[in-house]
């Protein structure tokens, strides 16, 4: 039996009924193959034992009191996966859909996916079984520090820095931190994600989407082409999906479906710059459903229950969740013409979609690689606040294009070293494992 079986039999003996944490785990294991055979000291010292389980998961009550009067009761985590590099940072997640499984596949990714930033910072992910949507600001509001006043005393701006993540956006950051205020007395980089009045990045609400499509845009570039004049597809509604169009809108390329969790809308002919502002204001402002811009806008199709995943395109991002994409999905997108995946969700295509990408050959880029971005602007934002200023708009995202390069020539070279040429998934598992067992071989055993 291999060193790798051998490990993933005891995470799933282990960590019982969390499918996500064991394919998270799977995934990266099965790639770290040739890193393994050339350094015999990450056997020796464990490296993948000690890897694979947390430094520490919190989980606790979080009681609050909704606009009737009612008393409700959820649950909150948060797990401190891995700070061999760096304080522990990761976002939170607010969705009925939450649980320990959820959030140790995701703090896991993270860890890998802050190595490749090439930033100092380890990897973890919290959240609650909380569902915003539906509640009005004043139950966010109490819930929100409910919750932080369990949590204030597990992070700090050297020790663990949330962000925000699915249904955390700019208000549920703002009341977060303001509770952390009130209960510690001190204005500090705790969070990222802010406001930008007080203390917060510019380009952080746009950076997944960019940094997807900058990844994208380098991985074209290695065979002489761009985003220019391709059709893609985008899902998700959010942060992510919105400037994801608003960026290959930049470079050229035409954006036609997006969707939420009840369905997508088709736009043939592409979500420009004012239909795009439109969703900016359904979605942040009214937090309105996806199907209202096929009634606003003619010519486009409301398709409810449905992915976008079987429209011709030459590109896609999934930008909604996890296993958005299966295996039967993968190939028709392939069959119709797509030769590019920049994933800007977490692991939102399932191994047996992962493994038709690279039996095609076309350019697959995996989201700890390619949806960095939003973490390596929460790292910037970690930086400004520690030297009390702020940096312009064109200077944070000319950073960012930096550090997504670096993470796709980092994650292509790794791969044509370890003998799987233009494979990303194996080399930005490798360039990531790397770095953070190197760094735990030299801090002993702790």
């Amino acid at each position: 039996m291999s060193y790798v079986t051998e490990v993933m039999q005891t995470v799933v003996a282990r960590n019982p009924g969390e499918p996500e944490f064991h394919q998270a785990v799977k995934e990266v294991l099965d790639s770290l193959e040739p890193a393994l055979e050339r350094h015999p000291k990450y056997r020796a010292n464990r490296i993948l034992e000690r890897l694979t389980e947390p430094e520490r998961v919190i989980i606790f009550r979080v009681p609050w009191q909704d606009d009737r009067g009612n008393f409700q009761i959820n649950r909150g985590f948060r797990i401190e996966f891995n700070s061999a590099i760096g304080p522990y940072k990761g976002g939170l997640r607010f969705h009925p859909t939450v649980y320990l499984g959820i959030l140790k596949f995701l703090a896991f990714e993270q860890v890998f996916k802050n190595s490749l930033t090439t930033l100092a910072m380890g990897g973890g992910k919290g959240g609650s079984d909380f569902d915003p949507k539906g509640r009005s600001d004043g139950e966010v509001m109490r819930f929100c520090q409910s919750f932080m006043t369990e949590l204030f005393r597990h992070i700090g701006p050297a020790t663990d820095v949330p962000a925000g993540d699915i249904g955390v956006g700019g208000r549920e950051v703002g009341f977060l931190f303001g509770q952390y205020k009130r209960l510690r007395n001190e204005f500090t980089g705790v969070l990222t994600g802010k406001g930008v009045n007080w203390g917060g990045s510019l380009i952080r609400p746009e950076a997944t989407g960019y940094g997807a499509t900058y990844f994208a845009e380098e991985m074209l570039a290695t065979r002489g082409d761009s985003l220019e004049g391709k059709v893609c597809l985008v899902s998700g509604a959010g942060n992510v999906a919105q400037y994801t169009v608003e960026k290959v809108n930049q470079l050229g390329g035409k954006v036609v479906s997006l969707s939420d969790s009840n369905g997508t809308i088709h736009d043939p002919s592409g979500i420009d710059e004012e239909k795009l502002a439109y969703v900016l204001d359904l979605k942040n402002g009214r937090r309105g459903r996806i199907n209202e811009y096929a009634s606003h806008f003619r010519g486009s199709q409301y398709r409810d229950g449905a992915r976008p995943w079987d429209i011709p395109c030459d590109c896609a991002f999934p930008s909604a969740t996890q296993n958005e994409i299966n295996g039967e999905d993968a190939k028709v997108l392939v069959k119709n013409g797509c030769t590019l995946i920049s994933e800007g969700a977490n692991m939102p295509s399932d191994p047996d979609a992962v493994q038709v990408f690279l039996d095609q050959g076309i350019f697959y880029g995996p989201g700890k690689a390619a949806n960095a971005g939003g973490v390596a602007v929460s790292g910037l934002e970690m930086a400004q606040n520690s030297q009390f200023m702020s940096w312009s708009r064109e200077e944070v995202d000319a950073r960012l294009k930096g550090i997504m390069k670096r993470i796709h020539d980092s994650a292509r070279s790794t791969a044509e070293e370890y003998g799987h040429p233009a494979n990303y998934v194996v080399g930005a598992n490798i360039a990531g494992f790397v770095k953070v067992a190197d760094a735990m071989l030299d801090q002993g055993l702790v």
